[in-house]
C-alpha cells in the first residue's frame, strides 16, 4: 500500500486525501451539472454540499474517536485533532451530514427535500466507490485472512469488494436516472426522493455484506459490527421509504 506520497524526507501527503480532494472536486462539477439538468437551485446545491463536507467531516471523525477507540483519546485527547494520521467512519459522518442537511433544507429553506435527495444519490454513491480505494492506498478497511490468488498481502481486499460493488449501485441509479418518470418500475420508482431511497437498500446491502469480510478494530459489537446495524437499519427505512410510505394522490374530479 502506498499510504503517503514522498514530499521530502521529512514531509508526505496522505493519498487518502489527495484522492478524496480529487474526488470532491469531480463530484461538485457533476453536481452543478445535475442541478441545472433538474432545474434546482444551484446556489442551494453548492451550499448544501459545504455542510455535507464539513458536518461529514467531523462526524466521522467524532464516531471514531468516541466509539471505536474512546479509550485510547481519553488518554491522549490531543490525538483527536491528529486527523491527518486517519480515523473516520463514513456512517458516523453520513448520519451528522443527513440531520443537518434536512435542518437545511426543510427548515431553514422549506425546500422540496426529496428532490435534492435525488439530486445527491449518485453523486454520494460515486464519492463512496472512489472513497473505498482511498481505503485501500491507505491500509485500513482491511479484511480477514484470505487465501484466494486476489488476496492483498494475506488478506480480503474488502476495501475493492465495496468499491465494485458501488460501483454497480451507481451503475444501476444513474439507469433509473435516465429514464422519464413514466417509464420506471416497479411505480413506485417514478415518485420522488426514489433514486436515493433505492441507493439506501442497494448499498446498505453491499455494506453489511462487506462486514462479513471485515477485521479491523471498529469498538464494541453486540454479534454485528456496528457498521452493520446501520447497514440492516438502513435497507430497512429504505424499503420503507420506497415501497410501504403512503403515497399522496391528486383527488380526482368528476366532470
Amino acid at each position: 500500500m502506498y499510504p503517503v506520497i514522498p514530499i521530502s524526507p521529512a514531509f508526505g501527503i496522505p493519498t487518502y486525501y489527495v484522492v478524496l480532494s480529487v474526488t470532491i472536486c469531480i463530484a461538485l462539477l457533476w453536481l452543478t451539472r445535475r442541478t441545472e439538468r433538474m432545474g434546482l437551485s444551484r446556489t442551494r446545491a453548492l451550499d448544501l454540499s459545504l455542510i455535507i463536507m464539513v458536518t461529514g467531516f467531523i462526524g466521522g471523525r467524532l464516531f471514531h474517536v468516541f466509539y471505536e477507540d474512546f479509550d485510547y483519546y481519553q488518554k491522549e485527547p490531543w490525538h483527536i485533532l491528529e486527523f491527518w494520521n486517519g480515523g473516520f467512519v463514513f456512517y458516523g459522518g453520513a448520519l451528522l451530514a443527513a440531520l443537518f442537511g434536512i435542518s437545511f433544507l426543510y427548515f431553514k429553506h422549506h425546500e422540496d427535500l426529496e428532490k435534492y435527495l435525488d439530486l445527491f444519490a449518485p453523486i454520494i454513491s460515486f464519492t463512496y466507490a472512489v472513497g473505498r480505494l482511498a481505503c485501500l492506498l491507505a491500509g485500513c478497511c482491511y479484511g480477514r485472512f484470505c487465501e484466494l490468488p486476489w488476496a492483498l498481502e494475506g488478506r480480503h481486499p474488502t476495501q475493492i469488494y465495496a468499491s465494485l460493488w458501488e460501483l454497480g449501485v451507481l451503475m444501476i441509479l444513474l439507469g433509473v436516472d435516465k429514464m422519464s418518470p413514466s417509464e420506471r418500475r416497479p411505480r413506485r420508482l417514478q415518485s420522488p426522493g426514489s433514486l436515493f431511497y433505492l441507493w439506501m437498500v442497494l448499498h446498505g446491502i453491499g455494506r453489511f455484506l462487506m462486514e462479513s469480510f471485515r477485521d479491523d478494530f471498529r469498538g464494541p459489537s453486540l454479534g454485528l459490527s456496528i457498521s452493520s446495524w446501520i447497514s440492516l437499519a438502513l435497507v430497512g427505512l429504505g424499503i420503507y421509504l420506497l415501497f410501504g410510505k403512503p403515497t399522496h394522490r391528486r383527488p380526482t374530479t368528476l366532470s
